[in-house]
């Protein structure tokens, strides 16, 4: 077993302490004795001989205090972002490659119970198992909230992550207006680090499941006040008219930036194609498109010896291309439990990971990597734990396969843009099905072989959802009782009590979890999320976070980028990135 990265992490604010972070097989992420007997003298050593930088190497950034929120501008989101970055050591990172995981939706409670349920998958209790990134040694909480909402949206929130600067609820790229503000948001651009380093001459690359016109990988290239603007069909007249331009259309534009993203994949072809021309897949879906561009023409004639493909063969066969657009559904990609798995079909999470990290790596400048696990939230949506916690477990092996291909001085960051309502409850007893009935008794003595029952004599689940589709009371969908995927309820009536579970397989891929409010689509949550962490620069992310220091920790933790800002004047005498950077500077007729 071979030790392949060393990194710094901290154990008091003003003190660092050497660690070895291992990045190595499949294995490495089971430790045994052995491995821990190898790496004792190796950390005390380590301990004994080097004391580290300190934080103090960077004088601290003063932030204004503000009314919050009527004072929170871009310029103090950014600043303040940038003085936590700095304070937690980030400047210290020599990263030359940044992976960015974003599972959407994925809950603190989606992790736990996505865990067990992998655990138990291989065999054991499950409560025992870790999923790839919990091994990571820096881990920290992310405060999602949007400047107009306590409860956020991806759109808002992936723009914190992605530009350093929070903002409202359905906002790409730009900040804080509101939604139907198209002539006020185009003064409002902001600078996403995916945009950052082509401008810097790296590679760069985004990976979704979902559309890749949809928020999260969206607000890494695009910039408007509306996230539902997704092709020019969506847009309306007013807004075209004021100048703004549907998503679809702008991942071309980010050429102006250097080259545009190398690697693109998800799903969501219809967004590119004019209407009336039909999907090479299936027989009744066409193009969305009114203004009649070919996107996806344009893109292959921008990118001569690149490849478009739309299939598991495909993309096999496009392993050596220097650029790859993969849009291998019309909207988005089907759930890993439901995709077909055969050449026609679509590739894995995992597999599009290792491709696209293999093609952005042969770039001698490094590169930078948004991956995207976006069907998480649509199955907590939808109310269907099974679903919700399959996408995380494939998120998973996405991060395992990141951690086996990509090169030793990569920062790898897994995190989520925002929770949701699943609830994970009961007293089930050590090894209980994660997604069945609780066993044991309501409170926490009795006989725990036998499930658990309300005080009304009936078994409930371990996971349920705080509100959604799966309301027990018939909709105009399905009649009253347990609730089967897929359900998208118009109207309910009031439920005449909870349903019997005794002979309902909640286990199944299909079966709905209950929900207590009745709505067509459940909810997301306000509670912070996880950041969890690995590479040079990853010791900054500790602590309880507002979700925009990401960005920050990934600027100031990655030389090229924070150089690129640097040489636009955006620096304070330290070399730490305060200043927001104007897009439009970036742009290579700028810096000619």
């Amino acid at each position: 077993m071979s030790v392949t990265r060393l990194q710094r992490l901290p154990v008091h604010n003003d003190h660092w302490l050497p660690d070895l972070l291992l990045s190595m097989t499949r294995s490495a992420f089971d430790l045994r004795l052995p491995t821990l007997g190898l790496l004792c003298p190796l950390l005390l050593a380590a301990c004994a001989t080097s004391a580290g930088p300190s934080t103090a190497a960077v004088a601290p950034v003063e932030v204004p205090s503000v009314q919050h929120p009527q004072q929170e501008t871009p310029q103090w989101w950014y600043r303040s972002g940038a003085a936590r970055a700095a304070a937690n050591g980030a400047m210290a990172g020599k990263a030359k490659n940044v992976i960015l995981f974003l599972g959407d939706g994925m809950s603190l409670t989606t992790v736990a119970a996505a865990r067990i349920l992998d655990g138990q998958r291989k065999g054991g209790p499950g409560e025992e198992n870790l999923l790839s990134w919990e091994q990571f040694p820096a881990t920290a909480f992310s405060k999602t909230y949007n400047t107009d909402s306590q409860t956020p949206d991806s759109a808002g929130t992936m723009t914190a992550i992605a530009t350093g600067v929070k903002t409202h609820m359905g906002a790409i790229g730009v900040s804080a207006g509101t939604r139907e503000g198209c002539a006020d948001s185009l003064g409002k651009g902001l600078l996403s680090w995916l945009t950052l380093a082509d401008s810097a001459g790296m590679a760069t690359g985004v990976v979704t499941t979902t559309r890749i016109t949809h928020a999260t990988p969206a607000a890494t290239y695009a910039h408007t006040p509306e996230r539902n603007w997704e092709n020019d069909a969506d847009l309306p007249d007013s807004a075209r008219a004021a100048g703004c331009r549907d998503i679809a259309q702008q991942l071309l534009a980010a050429q102006r930036f250097g080259r545009g993203p190398q690697v693109v994949m998800g799903g969501g072809r219809g967004e590119m194609m004019p209407a009336g021309e039909r999907d090479p897949e299936y027989d009744d879906k066409v193009g969305l498109r009114l203004d009649g561009r070919d996107l996806i023409a344009e893109w292959k004639q921008a990118h001569p010896q690149g490849a478009y493909v739309w299939n598991e063969s495909q993309l096999q066969a496009a392993a050596g291309a220097p650029a790859l657009l993969g849009l291998f559904e019309p909207d988005h990609m089907q759930y890993d439990h439901d995709r077909d798995r055969g050449p026609q079909g679509e590739p894995s999470l995992t597999e599009m990971t290792r491709t696209a990290i293999r093609t952005l790596s042969r770039d001698p400048n490094g590169f930078v990597l948004m991956v995207e696990g976006g069907r998480i939230d649509h199955a907590n949506h939808a109310g269907n734990a099974f679903r919700a916690l399959d996408e995380t477990v494939s998120l998973s092996d996405a991060v395992r396969a990141a951690v086996e291909t990509a090169p030793a001085d990569t920062l790898i960051i897994v995190t989520a843009d925002h929770s949701h309502t699943l609830n994970f409850v009961g007293y089930p007893v050590r090894g209980n099905p994660i997604l069945g009935k609780v066993r044991g008794l309501g409170g926490e003595d009795g006989d725990r072989s036998q499930y658990a029952r309300d005080l009304t004599g009936l078994p409930y689940t371990t996971l349920s959802y705080a509100n959604g589709p799966g309301y027990a009371g018939a909709s105009n969908a399905q009649p009253a009782g347990p609730k089967k995927f897929n359900h998208e309820p118009s109207s309910f009536e009031p439920s005449a009590g909870r349903p019997d579970l005794s002979h309902v397989d909640t286990e199944d891929a299909s079966y709905m979890q209950e929900s207590l409010v009745p709505l067509k689509s459940e909810t997301h949550g306000g509670e912070d999320v996880g950041i969890w962490a690995t590479g040079p620069g990853s010791a900054a992310l500790r602590g309880t976070l507002e979700e925009n220091v990401i960005y920050h920790v990934i600027v100031q933790a990655t030389p090229k980028l924070r150089q690129r800002l640097c040489a636009q004047g955006t620096c304070n005498a330290d070399g730490v990135p305060v200043t927001l950077p104007q897009p439009e500077r970036f742009e290579r007729k700028a810096a000619q």
